[in-house]
């Protein structure tokens, strides 16, 4: 079964954005967990929780992955911004245990001015320090484009900022396929040679999920832009091979169009429908 879905907003409740996804065909969804730039968490509505949950089991909605505003870099060595991602991190991920068995997404991100090994450490630090052995929420780190002193771009810093994590089980990667094309990785022309450094370097059993973005730049550009899909430089016809790899079954598959509307995803969520072939 393909699980896919596409970014909704959070902002009408858990309830709205499952019954968005149910009417494009979608069987999961991401959101931001609150202001993409940060801010403080809305009220949690419990009945809108019990609402959700009843609807989510009804329709088979799952792997559901709440997303870290944009400000939170674990990577990044100013104390102020330090201070404010674990604060946000450990805030989302007490919220995310009231809907057990979430992702929480979050982008590494940028570090000037230390090394990138630094930069590494700081991320195992950030999630030393915010992770618990009880939690049901898989932590999942972003891959990166590599624009300016972003960290996360290459498999092999992504490894290391696991190796560091003691909780390992709480840890994870999703695989943005705009970010690894933007980094160098051919996944349009080679997707099994890729596949097959990702499973060395890091393991597929910690590949949870991918966003399935088209790419407006060139490979290894080092720029993450989105295009609508099929219409950039991926295009349509190896992003849905990504999600008939046999290799990436059971992954969720999330869109993150730039002109973003519910039609479009519906679109979309059908055009790779038709094209999964279940095997």
């Amino acid at each position: 079964m393909l699980t896919i879905g596409c970014h909704l907003s959070k902002r009408e409740g858990y309830l709205f954005m499952a019954k968005e996804a149910a009417s494009i065909d979608a069987n999961t969804f991401q959101y931001f967990t609150r202001n993409p730039r940060g801010g403080a968490q809305a009220e949690l509505d419990q009945k809108d929780v019990e609402a959700y949950r009843a609807f989510a089991k009804e329709h088979g909605i799952t792997q559901v992955c709440g997303y870290a505003p944009y400000d939170v870099e674990p990577a990044n060595p100013d104390i102020q911004k330090k201070d404010f991602t674990l604060m946000v991190m450990s805030e989302d991920l007490a919220r995310l245990e009231e809907i057990p068995n979430q992702y929480y997404l979050v982008r590494p991100g940028s570090a000037p001015d230390v090394s990138a090994d630094e930069a590494i450490q700081n991320v195992s630090d950030a999630l030393n320090k915010t992770l618990h052995a009880t939690q049901s929420t898989i932590v999942l780190l972003d891959t990166m484009p590599g624009e300016g002193h972003q960290v996360g771009y290459t498999f092999d810093q992504l490894a290391k900022m696991i190796d560091g994590v003691k909780l390992k089980d709480k840890v994870g990667i999703c695989m943005d396929t705009a970010a690894v094309w933007a980094a160098g990785y051919d996944i349009k022309s080679d997707l099994d040679g890729v596949l097959d450094e990702f499973d060395a370097k890091i393991g597929l059993d910690k590949l949870y999920c991918l966003h399935l973005n088209d790419s407006k730049e060139e490979l290894g550009s080092r720029v993450d832009r989105h295009a609508p899909v099929g219409e950039g430089n991926i295009g349509f016809d190896a992003l849905s091979a990504i999600t008939n790899s046999p290799r990436l079954a059971g992954r969720a598959f999330y869109l993150e169009e730039p002109h973003s509307t519910l039609v479009i995803y519906e679109r979309d969520v059908a055009r790779f429908r038709k094209a999964y072939t279940g095997k």
